[in-house]
């Protein structure tokens, strides 16, 4: 590590494959908190490279348990996490509606590092059992069309990074690999970024995939679209800023999309929106990721057409029984 760290300090760029080699060395217990927590904020201070991205990508896939889903198609929402915005769980929520209106969710997910309440917390709050049982994952998705990959279960590699990363309580590379990393592959992805570099990161990496993609960052900072100004969007080797009117939906406000303090009223949120019963603006902002990724899936959909029919699953209440059935089916 001292010769990768003073390669680093000296301002050099790893190559793909020196990437995964130290996260592969990290994964095996070779370095200590201290060469962690250097290494790390190096990325603190600059972007990682596309290579060095990948290359991490690379070493964590190698070393994941693989969930074999028997060639169905499915799609993974989620945000790297890091926009500091505070907002309820958008993604999250976004990924039952869909789920609700009969589209194949296989989200991938974790606790909060740089939030108060990420995808695990809330799940886990609100009752739902983590599990790496893949005839169970398998039987989820063909009932209720939703299952988690909770990543620490899937990832033991990253078990010696998990405390140095909570300690550090920012983000970090490990916040862009999180949606490059599902155990399953999925066939489509809608991912929401926290600036234009990684956007760009992003852009370089899925293009030379087979994945369906839509890419997402809103201009003022949201990982995801906000409504709160436009939203940059990349969509099938297709780019466009995107105006909260495209999406038939009021332009909003950041107040109107703060989450809860704590995960408790997080949760509370998060349960009265996939209910429909949350705030017009909650219900808005949920409505136009759903719109895009359902758009992800069916691209011969408008746009219009797929916030309509989202909006519709959302006010219906069918995200909430979505959820419930998650929890209880054994």
């Amino acid at each position: 590590m001292k010769a990768i760290l003073n390669q680093l300090f000296d301002h050099q760029q790893l190559t793909q494959d020196q990437a995964r080699q130290v996260l592969l060395k990290m994964s095996q217990g070779e370095y200590n908190a201290s060469q962690i927590s250097a290494f790390i904020s190096v990325y603190l201070m600059r972007t990682v490279t596309v290579d060095e991205l990948q290359g991490f990508r690379d070493a964590l896939l190698q070393l994941c348990i693989p969930v074999d889903l028997e060639g169905v198609e499915t799609i993974d929402v989620c945000g790297t996490g890091g926009d500091g915005k505070d907002t309820f769980n958008i993604s999250t929520a976004s990924a039952f509606v869909l789920a609700a209106a009969g589209y194949k969710v296989s989200k991938h997910g974790n606790y909060g590092v740089s939030s108060i309440c990420g995808s695990s917390n809330v799940l886990e709050s609100l009752g739902y059992e983590f599990t790496a049982d893949v005839s169970r994952l398998r039987r989820q998705l063909d009932q209720v069309n939703f299952c988690f990959f909770h990543a620490p279960l899937f990832h033991p590699a990253l078990k010696s990074v998990g405390p140095v990363r909570k300690e550090l309580g920012v983000k970090t590379f490990f916040n862009l690999l999180g949606p490059l990393v599902n155990p399953c592959r999925p066939t489509h992805q809608m991912v929401g970024v926290f600036n234009l570099k990684v956007l760009r990161l992003y852009q370089y990496l899925l293009q030379q995939s087979e994945l369906h993609y839509t890419i997402v960052h809103a201009i003022d900072g949201y990982d995801e679209v906000s409504l709160t100004g436009d939203t940059k969007v990349i969509q099938h080797g297709l780019e466009r800023l995107v105006r909260p009117q495209e999406f038939t939906l009021p332009r909003l406000t950041e107040e109107s999309l703060h989450g809860g303090v704590d995960i408790r009223s997080a949760a509370k949120i998060f349960t009265s929106v996939l209910a429909g019963k949350g705030s017009p603006s909650q219900h808005a902002v949920v409505a136009a990721n759903v719109g895009l990724a359902i758009q992800t899936f069916t691209p011969s959909k408008t746009l219009q057409h797929c916030v309509e029919e989202a909006m519709e699953t959302l006010l219906s209440g069918k995200a909430l029984t979505t959820l419930q059935s998650l929890i209880d089916l054994k």
